[in-house]
């Protein structure tokens, strides 16, 4: 069974995950950790937990998700796992960087490709690879069924959705991708996103302000 920390990282407040079982191997997703002190926060929780970190995994790839990925994979040895259409969003994050005036060194290493309906496993554990894309055109969400949580990146808030006013993002994309990949879920499936509290996919069916008035 996995367990789930999350951090909140950056000025930018977007949630990193790491999911670890009971043979203390883990999983790190979106390392967003911009400042040193973040960078060892993350490291020390993995450290004095005894974990052993087995993969490095992107939702997708804008700026405040991947602040800490060169860090997490020269500490560790790991390699990227991301999609295949994140690759150029992951080579555009430092400009963005730079227009946020927040500077960082981006991965360079080897890259491992998730596509729709693969799985990333972790022990006994399986994540089921959903593409959801519309906030970035590569955005996948890693799916618990066993469990029944969803880590979401930037698709699905708890009263919101990702925004659609960036490069490379489309709006009804991004709709579509909630309603045919996520809305299809159980409702008792928890969100963890990438930014803000986690909700359920039940309640953003009946609540969700940004869903409703395009249905």
């Amino acid at each position: 069974m996995l367990k789930i920390k999350v951090f909140t990282f950056s000025p930018i407040q977007e949630n990193t995950y790491v999911l670890y079982n009971e043979k203390n191997e883990c999983l790190i997703i979106d390392p967003g950790c911009y400042f040193p002190e973040e960078q060892q926060e993350l490291k020390t929780f993995i450290d004095t937990n005894g974990l052993i970190p087995q993969k490095l995994l992107n939702t997708h790839c804008h700026l405040d998700h991947v602040f800490g990925n060169k860090f997490i994979a020269e500490t560790y040895n790991l390699p990227l796992h991301l999609h295949p259409k994140e690759e150029v969003v992951l080579q555009f994050a430092p400009t963005s960087g730079l227009m946020y005036d927040m500077p960082f060194d981006n991965y360079q290493g080897e890259f491992i490709f998730l596509n729709e309906g693969n799985k990333v496993t972790l022990g006994e554990d399986e994540l089921e690879i959903i593409h959801a894309p519309g906030h970035s055109p590569g955005s996948i969400c890693f799916y618990c069924k066993a469990q029944k949580f969803i880590i979401g990146g930037d698709v699905l808030f708890n009263g919101s959705i990702g925004r659609t006013d960036i490069p490379m993002a489309d709006s009804q994309t991004l709709l579509n991708s909630i309603k045919q990949k996520l809305f299809v879920l159980p409702d008792d499936v928890i969100v963890y996103n990438g930014h803000g509290p986690e909700t359920t996919i039940g309640n953003e069916k009946r609540s969700n302000p940004f869903v409703r008035e395009n249905s």
